[in-house]
């Protein structure tokens, strides 16, 4: 009689419940309606200098003096980096720097923390 629901697809979480035609899950607040394919964004393996892995939204600092592309600018050994996402592609961080605007950098090039 009673209907199993599925796991949540966006943290696996067993406590799904019905809202009208939507499937909720209280852990992660996801909502999705039933048999939609979850739309998979695909957790980058993004690793600093030292292979801690890297994520949206975290702090970096700078290990080695980079020369700004275009222009005459160096960014200096230590400069903190807050706030970072990740991207596809060579250089997979995008940041905003203080004093240099937005910018992309690899994160071979950086450390966490």
């Amino acid at each position: 009689m009673t209907e199993q629901l599925p796991n949540c697809p966006q943290c696996g979480s067993p406590y799904t419940y019905e809202d009208g035609l939507q499937l909720v899950c209280p852990e992660c607040a996801y909502e999705w309606t039933a048999g939609e394919e979850l739309v998979q964004t695909e957790q980058m393996d993004v690793k600093d200098a030292n292979g801690n892995p890297l994520q949206d939204g975290d702090t970096v600092t700078v290990i080695k003096d980079l020369k700004v592309k275009g222009s005459s600018s160096v960014l200096k050994i230590g400069t903190k980096v807050k706030g970072i996402r990740l991207v596809e592609g060579d250089h997979n961080i995008d940041c905003k720097i203080t004093g240099f605007g937005a910018m992309k950098l690899k994160s071979e090039f950086v450390k966490k923390g």
